[in-house]
């Protein structure tokens, strides 16, 4: 019975490493390629376990079916207006599953690492389809960066790379050169003075306007104004000399009225004050005043008239 564990586990031993070199495993993101004494001989896509011929008769390769991501260094393009720019674009891609592109892709890159080296060179070379626009569509809301990812994926599509489908390109920078930076800097600042003084003498000529206009507004203003006052005044002119020659008809009531006046204003104060009654207007306040020969009553002793040139 001793004897026999040694060759139990040998026997043990054996079958793992016949069945190791019979069989290999495929992911669910894999592809795996097989290939009998070097040469392809098919393509395993099931995901799970599988037979093949040991030692090095059959070898499996496994490639990633998942997308890839690659970066193209920066690329100076000289864009249609002739500004150079610095450009950096991104691929995303995968390996094209469908019939033996699996098997093309092999026999052209080996790995995915070989293939990402190759697309990184055409994705600088297609990079340069940014040189079909002028700056000034590169940049700002309505640039049409996504034309020109458009125009590279394009372009990448075109060169029909063995077992590689392009997903999609994305431009992650556009940057101007130190040099031409400084150069756009200054030509925007003058762009910006001069719009700036554009501004400027448009302000001022639509402020000359409205002063204009203000003063014409005003002159005309001052003019109606002045018309009106003359009018006014001419009015008031006509009603006074309609008034004095009413009131020169009939002087005595003209007196009256005038002491009415006298006698309103001198009353409308809170002011206590002593007056001689026989004299005008107060008189008024005696009702035993006789009346003159219009029914008016008349002061019993009116103010003297003072002398000309006085006496001694």
């Amino acid at each position: 019975m001793i004897r026999r564990i040694p060759i139990l586990v040998a026997i043990v031993i054996a079958a793992v490493l016949i069945l190791f070199n019979t069989t290999y495993t495929v992911n669910f993101h894999e592809i795996a390629v097989l290939t009998r004494f070097g040469k392809p001989a098919g393509v395993e896509r099931e995901a799970g376990l599988h037979l093949k011929a040991p030692l090095f008769i059959d070898q499996v390769s496994r490639i990633d079916t998942r997308l890839q991501f690659i970066e193209s260094p920066l690329e100076t393009i000289l864009t249609t207006d002739g500004q150079q720019v610095l450009v950096q674009a991104y691929l995303l891609w995968r390996i094209d599953s469908a019939g033996d592109a699996p098997l093309q892709f092999f026999v052209s890159y080996g790995s995915v690492e070989a293939a990402g080296r190759e697309l990184e060179t055409q994705l600088q070379g297609a990079v340069r389809a940014v040189g079909r626009y002028p700056f000034g569509e590169l940049i700002g809301t309505g640039s049409k960066i996504a034309d020109a990812e458009a125009a590279i994926l394009a372009d990448l599509k075109s060169t029909k790379l063995a077992g590689i489908e392009p997903v999609s390109v994305g431009i992650s920078q556009i940057v101007l050169p130190p040099k031409t930076t400084v150069a756009v800097q200054r030509r925007m600042a003058a762009v910006q003075e001069t719009l700036a003084n554009l501004e400027e003498s448009k302000g001022n000529s639509e402020a000359e306007t409205i002063k204009s206009q203000a003063a014409s507004a005003a002159d005309t203003i001052r003019n109606f104004a002045d018309q009106w006052a003359a009018a006014i005044e001419a009015k008031g002119n006509v009603e006074a000399t309609r008034y004095y020659q009413s009131m020169k008809e009939d002087a005595e009531l003209a007196i009256f009225l005038a002491w009415l006046d006298a006698l309103k204003g001198s009353l409308s104060g809170s002011t206590t004050f002593v007056t001689d009654l026989n004299r005008a207007p107060f008189h008024l306040l005696d009702l035993s005043t006789p009346a003159g020969p219009g029914a008016i009553p008349q002061p019993a002793a009116p103010y003297a008239t003072p002398a000309a040139g006085g006496g001694n």
